[in-house]
């Protein structure tokens, strides 16, 4: 059963929650959108399709506290960061970031399970929002997603002035169990018709990605056209930051002056010093590192999941690059398998 609410109700409804859980939402600052703590004096930014940086960060965060060491002599106190105990909610996800949860879950909930990543899974309800006006350079449809009907414990659409929700898990049930039932859905299915008829039309919603898979996996390798694609490769890693997918992390340690602190906070594969050791790095050439970047978002990843991509088509990596070097033109070059 949808419920619906006034959408200049919205922020009762936020105030309501937040009495017992953190709100998180698309919020402005500093002229920029972005998942934030919502409060009062918070700029709602529903409006807008994408936040610069993905929804991932309520999971995974940029930075994290793992462990703190205090050496006395030969003792040493360990003092494991605690987990998060704490129920929150992440409203107005695209399909795209919700999507990328899903990804996320195999990595960091496959053995052994990472708990910092698994408690916050636990305690997070996650609530999407439809996009009703998809961006050229949207291409989640490539990846079996619907951008007029997303996943997540929530599924939410605005029309006019009306925000309607449909509860699709326990949690969802128990987030709208005090809104009002919808009187009128068709506000909902027109829009989702609308909404289907703009995806239909995006210059990069139907992408050739034969030949992306593990029976392919040295030939995409061996290609001799990586260099070309990765000539102009700055290695300044903003493509994996504002990726919804990219998990990759480092672990350090910080001397405090009283303690050290151990965190881990993001890396990115297209960095020279990425899995630095001392003998150096097996990637050593900006090449290497672009090829592995899209080897495991297209070859690796769906090879070993199921034929689930490691890429939702948020297109957020399109619009950030500064030299316009993207997954769709490597898709392009490489996708389709002429002699398959």
């Amino acid at each position: 059963m949808m419920k619906q609410l006034p959408l200049d109700r919205l922020p009762e409804l936020f105030r309501k929650i937040s009495e017992k859980k953190t709100v998180i939402a698309p919020i402005q600052s500093a002229g920029q959108v972005n998942f934030g703590v919502w409060t009062e004096d918070s700029i709602l930014r529903l409006d807008a399709l994408k936040t610069v940086k993905s929804a991932k960060g309520a999971f995974f965060p940029q930075v994290e506290d793992i462990v703190r060491f205090r050496m006395e002599g030969k003792k040493i106190d360990i003092h494991p960061a605690d987990v998060l105990t704490e129920e929150f909610v992440i409203f107005g996800v695209r399909g795209c970031d919700a999507r990328s949860f899903e990804l996320l879950d195999r990595v960091f909930l496959s053995d052994p399970v990472d708990p910092f990543y698994a408690a916050r899974r636990q305690h997070g309800t996650v609530v999407t929002l439809a996009c009703n006006e998809p961006e050229e350079t949207c291409f989640c449809t490539n990846f079996g997603i619907d951008a007029a009907d997303p996943a997540g414990d929530v599924t939410c659409w605005i029309a006019g002035d009306v925000i309607y929700f449909r509860a699709n898990t326990e949690k969802g049930i128990a987030f709208t169990a005090d809104l009002e039932s919808a009187e009128n859905e068709s506000p909902v299915e027109e829009l989702k018709k609308n909404i289907t008829e703009i995806l239909k039309k995006l210059p990069f919603g139907a992408l050739n990605l034969t030949g992306f898979d593990g029976d392919h996996l040295m030939e995409r390798f061996n290609d001799p056209r990586w260099s070309e694609l990765a000539r102009g490769c700055l290695g300044c890693g903003t493509c994996t930051f504002v990726c919804p997918t990219c998990q990759c992390y480092d672990v350090r340690d910080f001397d405090t002056g009283s303690d050290i602190q151990r965190y881990r906070c993001w890396d990115s594969c297209m960095f020279s010093d990425f899995t630095l050791m001392a003998h150096g790095t097996n990637r050593p050439t900006q090449t290497e590192r672009f090829r592995q970047r899209f080897m495991h978002k297209l070859v690796y990843f769906p090879s070993n999941n199921e034929g689930l991509y490691s890429c939702v088509g948020c297109g957020r990596c399109l619009e950030k690059c500064p030299q316009s070097i993207h997954i769709i033109n490597v898709i392009k070059a490489l996708g389709v398998n002429k002699d398959a």
